[in-house]
């Protein structure tokens, strides 16, 4: 599920739609601000969390995910907020010393993007496909710096990330990220956490929804770790209950 600024009316169905973004018990979270949390994963791996405020004062929470080697690292999704950005930029390159390659987009909407004028500032590349750069000009934000059509395969030291199109779902453009050295998936908001509604079906393709995930876990059948876009990270489960939550059979 996304929330778009420009939409402000899309704010309160995604909030009554999310659980409650809690440490996991395999997870080491730390606080970096009211505005950011980071939760490790492993040695390499991270899961960054930012808040979202509605009108009425409640805020609700969006995952990204960063993938290090070494002292770099690629970042996936900016944080929801311009100061989320800038602490989570911070925390990388001054706390932990480690250089910024690029923030990959999941998709067009605000909570995938909306720092993406941080990052600019910063010199930092921002990747997204195209169809991802299509829907960002409509919607009047910034072009990102490198496009690709249907996959771009990364790399990080010796490590492969895999960024892929597999078909419409939560949106026209999502994409999925997979890192095969650690057998995670960065699903983003097309992957709902367990017990998750549907959220946002503004631009979703509610026909084609589970067929999409259903290659993907085709795709990636040894998948240990799964990232949803909201709510608590799990495993391969993650995948069935959203293939099941959408199945129109």
């Amino acid at each position: 599920m996304s929330v778009s600024f420009t939409k402000p009316f899309l704010f309160l169905a995604g909030f009554l739609c999310l659980i409650s973004c809690n440490k996991t018990p395999n997870g080491q979270m730390t606080h970096i601000s009211e505005a950011l949390q980071i939760t490790k994963l492993n040695d390499h791996s991270y899961i960054h969390t930012s808040y979202i405020s509605l009108k009425n004062g409640a805020t609700f929470p969006s995952n990204g995910f960063i993938y290090t080697h070494a002292n770099e690292a690629f970042i996936f999704d900016t944080p929801a907020t311009d100061q989320a950005t800038s602490e989570l930029i911070h925390w990388l390159q001054v706390d932990m010393n480690i250089n910024i390659n690029g923030v990959v987009l999941n998709h067009f909407h605000d909570d995938c993007i909306e720092g993406i004028d941080v990052f600019k500032e910063k010199g930092i590349a921002t990747i997204a496909s195209s169809r991802t750069k299509e829907l960002m000009l409509i919607e009047g934000h910034p072009a990102p710096d490198q496009v690709f059509d249907h996959s771009l395969e990364l790399k990080l030291g010796n490590k492969t990330i895999e960024n892929s199109f597999f078909g419409e779902a939560h949106t026209t453009d999502n994409i999925v990220s997979y890192f095969p050295k650690e057998k995670i998936l960065f699903g983003g908001c097309m992957i709902k956490s367990l017990d998750a509604k549907k959220g946002n079906l503004a631009d979703a393709n509610l026909l084609e929804w589970s067929n999409t995930v259903s290659k993907i876990g085709k795709a990636y059948p040894d998948l240990e770790i799964v990232i949803p876009g909201h709510g608590d990270h799990g495993d391969q489960n993650l995948l069935e209950y959203t293939i099941q939550l959408f199945k129109t059979e």
